[in-house]
């Protein structure tokens, strides 16, 4: 007999009958490993069920700027908006580095598409990942997230924290952290 988390999402899933899958993405290479995973394994042509890409990217938190900085000079507007368009551009590249790998997907094992019952949705968060990406899979009702991971050994995690530890222990759905294999 299964939990009742475990009956409420099979309820969900089969009232639905669609699957959302929520794709943590960034400049890693990991999370691109983590989205091809995805899609070979939980959006193949072999899986008869209708699902939902979203592509979820999530920018830093904007820094805190004082109008006056460490020299005594004036903060430069134009220095603050320069770091706001590099941040837009960083998410078109993450965007462009996910839809390139979700074409190759469909070209490669697919038949360009044939048989694949997948939409592909982008959003961008901002704020701090862990705590974005948390909100972001109960607003959206996903049925799974699918995260990389970025493999830092135990040092770098204590003083950094895992993303993929905390949305594991505080999202509702079921979490998949890929590792990517090593070269």
């Amino acid at each position: 007999m299964g939990s009742l988390m475990e009956e409420e999402a099979e309820k969900k899933m089969t009232t639905r009958k669609e699957k959302r899958i929520v794709v943590a993405v960034d400049e890693s290479e990991e999370s691109m490993y983590a989205l091809s995973w995805c899609l070979t394994n939980l959006v193949s042509a072999a899986n008869n069920t209708k699902s939902t890409l979203i592509l979820l990217y999530v920018k830093p938190p904007p820094p805190l700027y004082n109008s006056i900085d460490a020299a005594g000079y004036l903060f430069a507007n134009d220095a603050v908006g320069a770091m706001e368009k590099y941040g837009w551009e960083l998410v078109d590249s993450v965007m462009g580095r996910a839809e390139a790998v979700y074409r190759d997907f469909l070209t490669r094992y697919c038949n360009y598409g044939e048989g694949v019952q997948v939409s592909v949705e982008k959003k961008v968060g901002r704020g701090e990942a862990k705590d974005v990406i948390c909100r972001a899979v109960g607003k959206l009702g996903a049925d799974i997230l699918v995260m990389g991971s970025h493999d830092y050994g135990f040092f770098k995690r204590a003083l950094l924290g895992s993303v993929s530890d905390h949305c594991a222990k505080h999202v509702k759905c079921p979490v998949v952290v890929v590792k990517r294999p090593i070269d």
